[in-house]
């Protein structure tokens, strides 16, 4: 014949005092735990805001083997509304621009305006689509662009203005970078 049995300690016995703290240690605690783990939605502008970190230029190949210089653009940016970037669009017409550019190179030791036609003028560039779940739609993070330099000068300067546009076509703040020397290796920041 098997006995079983459970011994108590007269310290481990529970009290009706003890099972009454641990009822309400069980009905408080999820409660509190649920409160803090909910966090206040931030509030920020609609409208899209940026802020240039920094330029890097560096040596690079392009797809064909050919040596040319590269340029990495990183900034960050903000946006209350969450609508930051565009879907792929379905047709070739569709608008899908939503970072612009301005070039500005150094000519006889003034920055002046470059025209369009500039080899080193950047193409039109679009943030992709980003969007959050939940109630808190303010997107927040760090844009990375790389430019490659074909045809350059060793002692071309150039500075780049620039601005992002969100779904709803409001235009942020204009960024700019530093002054950059293309045939220099390095890093520029503000």
């Amino acid at each position: 014949m098997i006995k079983f049995g459970v011994v108590f300690d007269h310290k481990d016995l529970l009290t009706w005092r003890s099972m009454k703290i641990s009822k309400i240690t069980i009905l408080v605690l999820p409660a509190f735990l649920l409160a803090a783990s909910c966090h206040k939605i931030e509030k920020i502008s609609e409208i899209p805001s940026i802020k240039f970190t920094s330029f890097t230029i560096f040596d690079t190949t392009d797809i064909l083997g050919n040596d040319l210089k590269g340029g990495r653009l990183r900034f960050t940016f903000e946006d209350g509304d969450g609508n930051v970037g565009l879907k792929t669009p379905s047709n070739d017409f569709a608008d899908s621009t939503n970072l612009f550019f301005t070039l500005y190179r150094k000519t006889n030791g003034v920055l002046v305006t470059a025209p369009d036609d500039d080899p080193l003028y950047p193409s039109a560039y679009r943030i992709p689509y980003m969007e959050r779940d939940g109630q808190d739609k303010v997107l927040k993070g760090t844009i990375s662009v790389t430019f490659l330099y074909l045809f350059y000068e060793s002692t071309d300067t150039i500075k780049y203005d620039f601005y992002i546009k969100d779904r709803d076509e409001n235009e942020s703040n204009v960024a700019s970078t530093n002054e950059i020397v293309i045939a220099r290796d390095g890093i520029y920041k503000k």
